[in-house]
């Protein structure tokens, strides 16, 4: 049975919860390998909306077992809030498994990422402001806090004051905040280890052990392609590979396991925070985009930036990621336009680019080379297989299928788990 990857093939907001979703009955692990609660998954069941930030889309399907893996940074106090939400409306999480490797998420560090980004005023990086990135780097500079170092206080008060020695300083003498005081972070981060201590393995051993059994294992990205810290749109990136090989990093399953590789494509682009974005659309179009897809961030509630879908970063996303299957969302909300224009390029300074331009500089100064298509006026939110779609809607995916290099598998018609038509199994 497979190791499937799923990717965001843009910015983020594909919609990848609702891939999860639909692949969850036939998956018996689904894996978070990469970033934190500083993004989310909107999930639609029978009506019922489920808003994630940092857990895995598989805790809503039943008999599925979710892992967070060792790529992932945990905020505590987000992890068992989420838990005791979903429990409160009858979820079952007890399969919930976390690595004893992924690294904690500790006060200092939320501190940290709200004043810098409002230090670097007009140069902000437009993060969420939840530690995300001051944990990855505590990561590299190897003063990291792991979930592990919990069980043992000795280990856990040594670590804090290890960090707190540099970023004291920093808070104190750069930013002018009062200091962080050791004891305060030690005892905050111990009144969760008992609850956490039944959750936590060795969750590499645990899914290479799953595939020798034959059983299915989804490893589902946070953020996506294009935010992705080493391929996506530097440095207005996310702090984490989000990228299909980040699967591998994230897990401890090797690559030589990974079966098939899944992006979803929204049918247009949005893009949260700051950075580049060829095709945004600052008009009464995008204002539309934003209001019939209710663009609006699971997490941060922040309004999303809109555009036309742009090939050319599909094109990227199925190179960088080795996509097989992708998953178009979504499509409904074009219904109603006369004419849908498709970014197939890009003119640079009166070059034209039809692959993702080297530099960042190039990029930020893109220019899209539309081409047009036909829209179309039916509803098609009921519709359940290809051929029910109006002819120019099949055009639409057809023409996209082509420019970006891998078939489209699935289409999504509308938010909930029925709206979707399935033109090939993702299974394989």
């Amino acid at each position: 049975m497979p190791a499937i990857v799923l990717v965001g093939a843009q910015w983020g907001d594909e919609g990848k919860g609702k891939a999860t979703d639909l692949l969850g009955s036939s998956v018996d692990y689904v894996v978070k390998f990469n970033g934190g609660n500083n993004a989310g998954h909107t999930i639609v069941i029978d009506g019922e909306k489920y808003a994630l930030h940092l857990l895995p889309s598989g805790i809503l399907t039943p008999g599925c077992t979710p892992v967070i893996g060792n790529g992932v940074v945990v905020d505590l106090s987000v992890l068992f809030e989420e838990i005791d939400a979903l429990n409160a409306r009858g979820v079952d999480t007890s399969r919930l498994v976390v690595s004893a490797n992924a690294h904690l998420i500790p006060s200092y560090n939320r501190v940290l990422d709200k004043v810098t980004e409002r230090f670097l005023g007009s140069r902000r990086l437009g993060t969420t402001g939840r530690g995300i990135g001051p944990t990855y780097a505590d990561k590299m500079s190897r003063i990291g806090i792991r979930v592990q170092d919990l069980f043992d206080e000795k280990i856990l008060r040594a670590k804090i004051e290890g960090a707190l020695d540099i970023k004291n300083q920093v808070l104190v003498k750069i930013y002018n905040r009062r200091a962080i005081e050791v004891d305060e972070v030690v005892e905050e981060l111990l009144t969760y280890a008992e609850r956490l201590r039944p959750m936590v393995a060795d969750t590499g051993l645990l899914l290479s052990n799953a595939l020798d059994e034959g059983k299915t294992v989804l490893f589902e990205a946070g953020q996506a392609t294009l935010l992705d810290v080493d391929h996506g749109t530097y440095p207005f990136v996310t702090s984490s590979n989000a990228t299909s090989a980040g699967a591998c990093t994230g897990s401890g399953v090797p690559p030589t396991r990974i079966d098939r590789v899944i992006a979803i494509l929204k049918a247009y682009s949005t893009r949260v925070g700051e950075g580049p974005f060829p095709t945004e659309l600052h008009d009464e179009m995008g204002d539309r985009l934003r209001d019939v897809g209710a663009e609006f961030g699971t997490t941060t509630g922040r309004p999303r930036r809109c555009g036309w879908v742009d090939a050319v970063v599909g094109r990227y996303a199925t190179r960088v990621n080795g996509v097989t299957d992708f998953v178009v969302t979504k499509l409904d909300v074009l219904t109603g336009l006369e004419t849908i224009p498709v970014c197939v390029a890009y003119d640079v300074n009166g070059v034209r680019h039809d692959e993702m331009p080297v530099s960042q500089s190039d990029f930020h100064h893109a220019v899209p080379v539309y081409e047009e298509l036909p829209g179309w006026s039916e509803d098609i939110s009921g519709c359940r297989t290809f051929e029910e779609l109006p002819v120019n809607a099949q055009r639409y995916i057809e023409r996209l299928e082509e420019l970006i290099g891998a078939r489209i598998s699935t289409v999504g018609v509308g938010p909930g788990r029925e709206a979707t038509i399935e033109r090939h199994s993702l299974l394989g």
